[in-house]
């Protein structure tokens, strides 16, 4: 298998179907194989499970995938790249579909390809604009997703793995932790994409943990966001739209034994645990 993440493989790509970085698409083709490798390898755990890549490009990744699972779903945005994807890696294992992954429906795209209840993953190397939106709604899914692993901004991967009181933790670190097991597969230089984007990278694992299934999933995360809303105030001060009004949010944030004046940088997972249970009767019926 000739791999497709080389330089003199993506040019012959780009030559034969004269086919470009877009920057709109924020394309950036990995020229490294021993990257997506690693990155597959942890993906994809056993051939049986279901595998959605999302903006495969033209198959640096997918590639591996395919090489390491019996099904890969991948959605791109890019019509341009579907042809090439068939062409170069042909299609046992793969199936591209054109569409804007946020415009998917997760749950149903899960319901629909899923067989016999396999387990189902999901990779992609995420184009940094749409990092975090693209992870906020595979957070939001109901149907099971076993293991999300992702390559994105270092940066943006630094407040994934964030805890509290550190600088870059916010709504998205607090949410991740309620759903998931995070770890960091790897640091990613700048220099393995072509073209070389101007930020190094970070691929990090999300394993769901299934820890906190009883909860409201939709309104503890958009109580989270509420309490994130604008970063130098009070929880109190953020909390208040959420809760109603001043007086709500200052009895649910004692209550759950928050003091009032802190900032939502310096509360831990459990705090928002705690605002959650005592905050879900009251405000759910709104």
């Amino acid at each position: 298998m000739q791999a497709i993440a080389t330089v003199k493989k993506t040019k012959e790509i780009q030559n034969k179907y004269h086919i470009y970085t877009k920057k709109s698409y924020g394309q950036n083709f990995i020229i490294e194989p021993k990257v997506v490798e690693k990155i597959a390898d942890a993906a994809v755990h056993d051939a049986g499970e279901l595998v959605f890549e999302i903006g495969p490009g033209i198959g640096a990744l997918t590639q591996f995938l395919c090489a390491k699972a019996n099904r890969v779903i991948a959605y791109e945005i890019d019509q341009r790249l579907p042809e090439i994807l068939y062409n170069e890696i042909g299609r046992d294992h793969l199936q591209v579909i054109l569409q804007d992954f946020m415009d998917v429906d997760v749950n149903e795209a899960i319901r629909t390809y899923r067989q016999n209840n396999q387990p189902v993953v999901f990779a992609s190397n995420l184009p940094y604009y749409v990092t975090t939106p693209i992870l906020f709604k595979l957070f939001e899914a109901e149907e099971p997703i076993e293991r999300i692993t992702v390559m994105m901004q270092k940066e943006v991967g630094q407040r994934f793995l964030a805890r509290e009181n550190d600088k870059e933790y916010n709504a998205l670190s607090v949410i991740t932790q309620f759903r998931c097991e995070m770890k960091k597969v790897m640091d990613v230089s700048r220099h393995v994409f072509w073209p070389s984007p101007r930020v190094d990278s970070m691929v990090v694992q999300f394993v769901f943990h299934h820890r906190y299934d009883d909860v409201d999933a939709a309104f503890f995360i958009a109580m989270v966001k509420s309490c994130f809303t604008q970063r130098r105030k009070t929880i109190y001060n953020n909390f208040q739209s959420y809760a109603g009004d001043k007086a709500s949010a200052k009895e649910l944030l004692e209550r759950a034994g928050i003091n009032p004046g802190l900032r939502a940088q310096q509360c831990t997972l459990a705090d928002f645990l705690r605002l959650y249970e005592v905050s879900y009767e009251s405000l759910c019926t709104r």
